[in-house]
């Protein structure tokens, strides 16, 4: 399974990207999709998830700004980012939990990561 990530790039403050992370490979089934990021000298940190079932959970620091979506048919999960701020500049990695075969559980994989750079 491969996570491809992609989308990332610099934008001023108060502007706008979306990220894309496809899944590809032997897939039966993915459960949860989230975003994280992690910022030079910084623990990485969740941004955004979405269940199977479309619920969603964001922190705080992103509620109202980010908006995680995904198309189950495509295997991908997007994250559209507004009114960015210089303290969101990291590297975003995407994250999904997929099964490879009926009955088997669910295992994490992680995407390459993108790099988002917000100038003040």
């Amino acid at each position: 399974v491969q996570l491809q990530a992609s989308g990332g790039g610099l934008v001023q403050a108060g502007g706008s990207l979306r990220l894309s992370c496809a899944a590809s490979g032997s897939i039966v089934s993915i459960n949860y999709m989230g975003w994280y990021r992690q910022a030079p000298g910084k623990q990485r940190e969740l941004v955004a998830a979405i269940s199977s079932g479309g619920s969603t959970n964001y922190p705080d620091s992103v509620k109202g700004r980010f908006t995680i979506s995904r198309d189950n048919a495509k295997n991908t999960v997007y994250l559209q980012m507004n009114s960015l701020k210089p303290e969101d500049t990291a590297v975003y990695y995407c994250n999904a939990e997929v099964t490879r075969r009926l009955g088997s559980p669910y295992l994490g994989y992680w995407g390459q990561g993108t790099l988002v750079t917000v100038s003040s």
